[in-house]
């Protein structure tokens, strides 16, 4: 998920992340590493563009340097739903790059995964929320690639200055799809686990 602006609101002690649809989400600066205050407030706020924009990177007047990344933004405003999408999205995109790459027809695709052609169309669309994260896995199996999904602790490093991922309260890494493993917001296995009811003839 890209990050639009980033918006620092001293009134209410929050930095406030503005998604491209529009949606901000704020996140208190009790939870920021390093800890904005009154005596040290943050001087400059921006979108990150070598995070890939799903950061933003923030300078206290100190000089102190931190990270707040969009996973910890949608943990901590508690939108598990989005969070399923994103894993979604993440593998919809993968299975799509690998699908075009097999060289197989969408016919034989439909056919090995047992399901339609219109069916595997909806499956392979980013734009479609409604699908089975267990078709997608299924669908990357057919496609020569493995997929886990491995929990991890946080791990916050202090690199002296360098910059920092805020906050992670674990991760879940999609691992074995070969090209880009992604990181992505917690608790997402538990919610892998609870939308993976398979994609029907209705979706």
């Amino acid at each position: 998920m890209k990050i639009r602006a980033a918006i620092v609101n001293n009134r209410k002690a929050q930095i406030e992340l503005v998604v491209r649809s529009g949606k901000i989400y704020p996140v208190p600066f009790a939870k920021l590493v390093p800890r904005p205050s009154s005596k040290d407030r943050i001087e400059q706020a921006y979108v990150d563009k070598e995070l890939g924009n799903e950061a933003v990177t923030y300078i206290l007047a100190s000089g102190a340097e931190g990270t707040v990344h969009i996973d910890h933004a949608l943990e901590y405003n508690r939108d598990p739903g989005m969070l399923a999408e994103l894993l979604a999205h993440k593998l919809t995109v993968e299975a799509g790059r690998r699908a075009e790459r097999s060289g197989l027809s969408r016919r034989e695709l439909a056919r090995r995964l047992h399901t339609s052609v219109p069916q595997l169309y909806r499956l392979l669309d980013p734009t479609n929320t409604r699908k089975s994260l267990s078709q997608l896995i299924a669908l990357l199996c057919l496609l020569d690639c493995t997929v886990d999904l491995v929990v991890k602790s946080p791990r916050l490093r202090d690199s002296g200055g360098d910059k920092q991922l805020v906050g992670h309260a674990g991760h879940v890494l999609v691992v074995g799809v070969v090209g880009q493993p992604d990181e992505v917001g917690a608790r997402l296995l538990g919610l892998a686990e609870q939308h993976a009811g398979g994609v029907d003839g209705h979706g």
